[in-house]
């Protein structure tokens, strides 16, 4: 499978997000592990900019009922960055609807897990998500009265740069990813 990459950069729109009563609060839920990682940083943050590079990697199982969770702990891990709001709702609403399409279209067998994956750095915010099939998203446009059939359109309208990867060394599926500009990022 060869990598893919859809390109589209635009203003994006701003976007509320109500909290996630049925989450748990603070740690992963049970079938899921949760590892950040902290990098340093070459220098440090000054109150309003982008703080220290890090990492987050979530294995959760492929139910639609994990999504609030997964958003959860990705708004946790971007808001120590000190993202602008919109950009902090993008990414989140970005990440759930990639989650969304892992495991409606990407996740055939009961059993199956998908993994979130969250780098930052100083001036980029990249999130991929990883499930076991081989079968490439499509991008297809949906009509008014559609109910599905717009999360990669949501994506590309959000993101700075997006695409499909081949799945990691010894793994089977692929790899949906976006990335975010840090805006205000030197």
């Amino acid at each position: 499978m060869t990598a893919s990459r859809a390109h589209r950069r635009r203003p994006s729109p701003s976007l509320t997000r109500g909290a996630d009563h049925d989450s748990p609060t603070g740690r992963p839920w049970a079938g899921e592990t949760a590892r950040t990682v902290p990098v340093a940083s070459s220098a440090p943050a000054a109150p309003d900019s982008v703080s220290a590079a890090s990492s987050l990697r979530i294995v959760v199982p492929a139910q639609p009922s994990r999504a609030s969770g997964v958003r959860r702990m990705v708004a946790e891990q971007l808001s120590h960055l000190r993202l602008p709001a919109e950009q902090l709702d993008n990414a989140v609403l970005a990440t759930d609807e990639l989650f969304a399409n892992a495991v409606r279209h990407g996740s055939p067998d009961a059993g199956d897990m998908v993994t979130v994956s969250v780098e930052c750095t100083d001036h980029e915010v990249r999130v991929t998500v990883a499930d076991h099939s081989a079968d490439l998203p499509r991008h297809r446009t949906a009509d008014d009265a559609d109910e599905s059939g717009r999360g990669l359109a949501i994506v590309a309208a959000l993101a700075d740069d997006w695409g499909i990867a081949p799945p990691d060394p010894g793994e089977s599926g692929k790899r949906v990813w976006f990335s975010l500009e840090i805006q205000g990022a030197s």
